[in-house]
C-alpha cells in the first residue's frame, strides 16, 4: 500500500474508527489519542497491509490500542450530557444508556455489525473470535437491549 492510499484509507475510516474508540473507552480525548497511536503504527507498518482487509486491521489496531489506555488509566465516569449541549431526544438517550450497560465483550460486536456496518465475518475477524461465537453474542446483546429498553419503558 502506497502513502496516498493509505491517506485516503485513513480519511474514509476516519469517523468509524473514533466511534468505535469511543465505545470502548467513553472519553472523547482518550479516544482521539487510541484513533491516533493507531493510525502512527498502521502507518509505520504501511507494507504489511493486506489489501482488502485494511478496515479490520485499523479496526484491531484501534481496539488494542483502547484496551493499553484502559490499562493505563482508570476508568473514569463519562459525563453523559454537558450543561451547554442540547438535550437529545429520550429514545435515543435510552438507548445510548443500554448500550453502554451492556459488557465490553456485547457492546462490541453490536457496535462493529449494526452501528459501523462490518459484515459478520469482518467484525468475528476483528475482535479474534469465530463467526458462531460472534453470532451468538450479537443475539444475547439483543435480547439484553430488548429487555432493558422493555423495562425502562414500563417504569
Amino acid at each position: 500500500m502506497n502513502k496516498i492510499a493509505f491517506e485516503e484509507l485513513y480519511i474514509q475510516h476516519l469517523p468509524g474508527l473514533f466511534r468505535l474508540a469511543q465505545s470502548i473507552l467513553r472519553q472523547p480525548a482518550d479516544a482521539e489519542d487510541a484513533v491516533q497511536q493507531a493510525v502512527l503504527q498502521a502507518w509505520q507498518q504501511i507494507d504489511t497491509i493486506q489489501y482488502g482487509k485494511e478496515k479490520a486491521y485499523l479496526a484491531r489496531i484501534v481496539i488494542n490500542e483502547c484496551h493499553n489506555i484502559q490499562r493505563l488509566r482508570q476508568r473514569i465516569v463519562p459525563v453523559t450530557v454537558f450543561p451547554d449541549q442540547a438535550e437529545p431526544e429520550t429514545k435515543i438517550m435510552e438507548l445510548r444508556g443500554a448500550m453502554e450497560r451492556l459488557p465490553e465483550k456485547l457492546r462490541l460486536p453490536f457496535l462493529l455489525v449494526y452501528m459501523e456496518g462490518y459484515s459478520s465475518q469482518e467484525a468475528a475477524s476483528v475482535i479474534g473470535i469465530t463467526l458462531f461465537a460472534l453470532k451468538s453474542r450479537l443475539k444475547r446483546a439483543k435480547k439484553s437491549l430488548r429487555i432493558e429498553l422493555r423495562e425502562e419503558g414500563e417504569s
